[in-house]
């Protein structure tokens, strides 16, 4: 230290200096390849004083205990673990399953006690698994090893106990005992419930006794089991069904017939009973019978014989039965009550009816009756002889070989018969017969006429008779009359019904008693009344002054008949069946009628013919002419043909007349097969009748005109002759004069028929194609047809249609035809078709139709969006549109151009050497193989000189900072890429000099200052210092350079100063032409202090002349 005040001074001196070249040096290197940002430098942490050795102690290891007692659980079960540290609580705890450790968000989970207790719902098999523990110090980083482990398995099912019971008797008796037993199987400290029909009854042990059951025992049985503090369950056993019933009682039934008896019979008895398994005991008033010689026992059908019976058997007898392997018995059946008869009886015979005379035919019923007893069996006897009839009650139908004594006896089983009854005696006589005849004079009658018919019998008068009409039946009623016991049979007004074949028959009063039919008697009926024909002749309605007629009136059936005639319902005095008038005259018009009459006056039987019209005209009458067809023009060749009518009376023959001039036919009809021109003129006719020669009046003239046939004429209502397949076509064919014609049409001589494709409108005037085809090429021509006559036209001139054999082909061509084009590049498509005419045009990209019409579409700047795929369509017609089929695809791929980039070249560390910058343009985004030149723009004109990457910028040719921009070029496709961003030299250069300048200034004042403190040093005295303040660190160690990023190179803070940024505020545009995309800036060469670091440690721990400390 200098004592003296020029010492004091050279230290202050020193240090400045001393900053003024590490401020020199950093600037240097910050200029040359320093970071865009550097930090402050911080102060060096002093390494921390190693700590004092603690004790080591052993960890404790936690015990494991489990808690709920099982570790064999099933799905649900409670289980619990406890973890602890003997002697400590300072502990809390985690827990492990196969090292994995258990997670307390676990819903199935739950810790206690900081850990200690573990408590879990085994819901899953997942829960199996070894588990354990570890304890972790509340105060100290302490983990201690693991505990010991437990297994815990968890079954896949909730367990099911079986059920088993010691009787499985489908029946239990009142009386008996069961026990039942509940097991779970494979697990173990379970308790019991038992449930009947869901109630609980009892609990813990695993077996239920029931000493004596009774029916309320009866229901459902099941069990299920639990375990643990938690009360875990299992599911319910299976359910056993315990039926309880009294034991069957036996039924007690009687095999033989009866109950009442004689000696020597034998009597069976039958004990029934449900089930099997039972043995049956005998009783007979109330003791137990015992087997004897008599009473025969079959104890395995359940019977008892009582094979001869005495009245030592005689008795109420019943069953029981006992189940001996289960000592059950059943109560008594019911009982049979047995008695004996002591005599045999006589058996008595009556008759039904009681007469001994009775007809042949008859029934006759013999009853054989015993008092005492039932079932018998009868014998009957005729005249002492064996009769095969055993029923109680014989029925004979009566002949004459029934005719004797009758008796009978009885018999029951096979030792019981009485002896034979009394004898009755019984007569039979033959039934006589009917006789059948009419009171009238004929059996043929017609509706409304009367019949009567008689029956008689030879003896006896208590007859009542029965009348029949082909074996049917006959009632009384409206139209038949039956005298008083049926003697006759009357109608009064027959009709068809009553035709048909008589009979009568007679029956006795009060017995069933009939005669034998008598001899049939046919009656006939006509179905109608007889027609009388009343004939005219001649048959005319109307009659003329002189002519002749004769009325004859004739009956066809029958015989007897009367005439009767009548003149407007006035009669005639005439008997015969002919009326004659051999000159009509006014006085004779009116209405005729006869009359035919039978029977006698009391009750004549009449028929009437029908009325005629004589009607009579003095004037002649005219006859009329009628066409068909009814027109004022008919064609050549077509038929016509004309009908002459009198419209009075008939019988007429005609005459007929053309121009005046008789024609050669004699028929009321004039017909013209094929009518020519010459047929044409004015016609009448004239009628007249043969019998009587008398003519009519001649008829008004009709005027016959006949023509030529026109020919259609076929014109096309769509606009192209020429069509192609699927097109639609339509055709008109029409005539001149009228409408009512039906056409047809024909190509090459065909005729066309409707089908799929051809239709026709009414009358078939429009011929229309829906979709035409190959089948429709052609020359078409039509005729035509009235629609009311057969006159057909000749055919119209042809009109060709051609049909192409495919649709038109619509060819898309693209200009330029380049696979890819780029944005800005114009493109042109046409479309083009070259056959026919009419088209429109229509145009798609991607399937979706444009807006664009005609045949070309040209995008005059392409953007990317135009990429895709393009095609065209035609289209013509206006009603029905024909589509062509759409042309080929144009795939095209429209890609961005690629951009030009500016970039600086010259970098700072370059600013004492240079006076000039150099720009460099390139396009980044194409590929190598593409060799571009560039074109150089500033404020937006070409400069001047050749192609070139790079260009220059000099203060003699900027002057005044312009902006720059550039454009690449090639041959190749894309000929040119996009614009550059401008780029602004922004007085780069002009810094660079002032930078320059400024540094000469300080290097120099720098070694001014230094020779001057070197020159007081030498010329003053050193003066010693009271205070040595300690020395700063002026040079920053490779460990402090190595953490600066926080603060800005000042050289770099200089040349991108607030001008630069305030003219990017001012002027967005051009700041955005000043830096790259995205906030890129412009590559300088300015090196980052990490570099920088790598850099010195690279080159060792010094410098030689350098200013930097290496210290670490």
């Amino acid at each position: 230290m200098l004592s003296d005040p020029t010492s004091r001074c050279v230290t202050p001196w020193k240090m400045s200096l001393i900053k003024i070249f590490s401020a020199i040096y950093f600037i240097t290197v910050c200029a040359a390849q320093g970071p865009r940002n550097v930090t402050g430098v911080s102060t060096t942490i002093p390494p921390p004083s190693p700590a004092a050795i603690p004790t080591v102690y052993d960890a404790p290891v936690p015990a494991l205990e489990i808690q709920s007692i099982f570790l064999d659980v099933f799905p649900s079960e409670k289980v619990e673990f406890s973890c602890s540290i003997a002697g400590s609580s300072d502990w809390t705890f985690t827990w492990s399953r196969d090292g994995q450790e258990v997670q307390e968000s676990d819903p199935n989970v739950s810790l206690f006690a900081e850990g200690s207790i573990l408590k879990l719902s085994a819901a899953t098999q997942t829960y199996s698994g070894s588990y354990n523990c570890k304890g972790h110090h509340k105060t100290k980083n302490v983990i201690t090893a693991a505990s010991n482990s437990l297994g815990l398995t968890v079954n896949a099912y909730t367990p099911k106990p079986t059920l088993s019971r010691t009787s499985n008797f489908n029946k239990m008796y009142p009386g008996e005992s069961i026990t039942f037993t509940c097991v779970v199987h494979g697990s173990s400290g379970w308790e019991y419930m038992w449930y009947h029909d869901g109630n609980l009854i009892q609990g813990k042990d695993s077996t239920y006794f029931i000493r004596s059951i009774d029916h309320s025992n009866s229901g459902q049985y099941h069990c299920k089991a639990s375990r643990g503090k938690a009360d875990f369950y299992t599911d319910n056993s299976p359910t056993t069904t315990l039926q309880v019933s009294d034991p069957p009682k036996p039924s007690l039934r009687l095999l033989t017939p009866w109950t009442n008896v004689f000696e020597n019979e034998t009597v069976g008895f039958s004990c029934d009973i449900d089930s099997s398994g039972w043995t049956i005991t005998w009783y007979k008033d109330q003791e137990q019978v015992l087997e004897d010689y008599v009473l025969v026992l079959d104890m395995e059908d359940s019977l008892l014989n009582v094979t001869e019976m005495t009245e030592e058997y005689e008795g109420i007898y019943a069953c029981r039965a006992q189940l001996e392997s289960r000592s059950v018995s059943s109560e008594f059946s019911n009982t049979i009550n047995i008695s004996i008869y002591e005599n045999l009886p006589k058996p008595t015979v009556t008759v039904t009816p009681g007469i001994n005379q009775m007809y042949v035919g008859e029934i006759v019923n013999f009853t054989c009756n015993v008092d005492v007893a039932s079932g018998w069996t009868y014998q009957w006897y005729k005249d002492g002889e064996f009769l095969p009839q055993s029923s109680k009650t014989n029925s004979i139908t009566l002949n004459l070989s029934a005719v004797g004594m009758y008796g009978c006896s009885a018999t029951r089983g096979e030792v019981t018969s009485t002896e034979i009854s009394e004898e009755i005696r019984q007569d039979v006589i033959e039934i006589p017969v009917p006789s059948l005849k009419a009171t009238e004079h004929w059996l043929d009658v017609f509706p409304g006429e009367s019949v009567q018919l008689s029956c008689l019998m030879d003896k006896e008068s208590d007859w009542i008779y029965t009348w029949y009409k082909d074996g049917k039946l006959i009632q009384a009623n409206n139209a038949i009359y039956l005298g008083l016991n049926g003697p006759t049979l009357t109608i009064k007004s027959a009709s068809a019904a009553h035709a048909g074949r008589y009979t009568c028959k007679g029956d006795l009063k009060d017995r069933p008693v009939s005669s034998h039919s008598s001899p049939g008697c046919n009656l006939t009926v006509y179905d109608s009344k007889p027609t009388v024909t009343l004939n005219q002749d001649p048959d005319f309605e109307v009659m003329f002054l002189g002519e002749s007629l004769s009325f004859s009136c004739h009956i066809n059936i029958s015989s007897g008949w009367e005439y009767l005639w009548y003149k407007d319902e006035v009669e005639l005095n005439i008997s015969q069946n002919k009326h004659m008038i051999t000159s009509v005259g006014t006085a004779n018009q009116g209405s005729y009628k006869c009359q035919a009459r039978r029977g006698t006056n009391q009750s004549p039987y009449f028929a009437t013919s029908r009325t005629k019209q004589l009607e009579v005209q003095e004037n002649k009458p005219k006859p009329s002419i009628t066409q068909q067809p009814d027109v004022n023009k008919v064609y050549v060749g077509e038929s016509v043909s004309m009908n002459c009518k009198v419209q009075v009376s008939s019988g007429w023959e005609y005459m007929w007349y053309k121009d005046g001039t008789q024609v050669s036919t004699n028929s009321s009809r004039l017909s013209i097969d094929a009518a020519y021109l010459t047929n044409s003129g004015t016609y009448t006719c004239m009628a007249r009748r043969n019998k009587n020669t008398f003519n009519t009046a001649v008829s008004d003239g009709r005027i016959l005109h006949v023509s030529e046939i026109p020919t259609p004429s076929i014109k096309l209502l769509t606009q192209w002759m020429d069509v192609f397949p699927m097109e639609s076509v339509k055709l008109h064919c029409g005539m001149s004069d009228i409408s009512e014609w039906t056409y047809t049409w024909c190509i090459d001589g065909k005729k066309v028929q409707a089908s799929n494709a051809v239709s026709f409108d009414s009358d078939a005037t429009t011929l229309s194609i829906q979709s035409a085809s190959s089948l429709h090429h052609g020359k078409y021509s039509c005729s035509a047809k009235l629609k009311s006559r057969s006159v057909t036209s000749g055919r119209s001139s042809g009109l060709p249609l051609h049909v192409h054999g495919s649709k038109p082909r619509v060819t898309l061509i693209q200009e330029p035809g380049h696979d890819v084009m780029h944005t800005g590049d114009p493109v042109s498509f046409s479309c083009h078709i070259n056959i026919s005419t009419g088209w429109e045009y229509l145009w798609y990209k991607d399937d979706n139709q444009l807006v664009e019409s005609g045949n070309n579409y040209t995008i005059t700047s392409l953007l990317t969006k135009d990429s895709g795929s393009y095609k065209c369509q035609t289209k013509r017609g206006r009603s029905t549109v024909f589509y062509s089929d759409q042309s080929q695809t144009a795939r095209l791929n429209v890609e961005e151009r690629p951009k030009a980039d500016i970039i600086l070249m010259t970098g700072w560390s370059e600013a004492f050497s240079t006076d000039s910058l150099v720009l460099s343009c390139s396009v980044p985004e194409s590929q190598l193989s593409w060799n571009w030149n560039y074109t150089w723009f500033k404020e937006d004109e070409i400069i001047d000189v050749p192609p070139s990457e790079k260009y220059i910028v000099t203060p003699q040719n900027d002057p005044d900072q312009s902006m720059y921009t550039c454009k690449g070029i090639r041959h190749g496709r894309p000929s040119y890429s996009k614009i550059s961003e401008q780029f602004k030299t922004k007085n780069l250069l002009l810094k660079r000099r002032v930078l320059l300048s400024i540094s000469g200034c300080i290097f120099f004042g720098i070694i001014l200052v230094f020779l001057g403190c070197i020159i007081l040093r030498v010329v003053r005295k050193p003066a010693e210092q009271e205070y040595k303040p300690e020395e700063a660190e002026l040079f920053l160690r490779m460990d402090q350079i190595k953490g600066l990023d926080d603060e800005p190179c000042p050289l770099f803070q200089f040349i991108t100063d607030a001008e630069l940024n305030s003219s990017s505020k001012d002027n967005p545009a051009e700041g955005e032409e000043n830096t790259l995309a995205d906030g890129e800036t412009t590559p300088l060469p300015i090196t980052s202090q990490e570099d920088l670091a790598e850099t010195t440690e690279s080159h060792g721990t010094s410098e030689n002349g350098g200013l930097v400390s290496f210290k670490q």
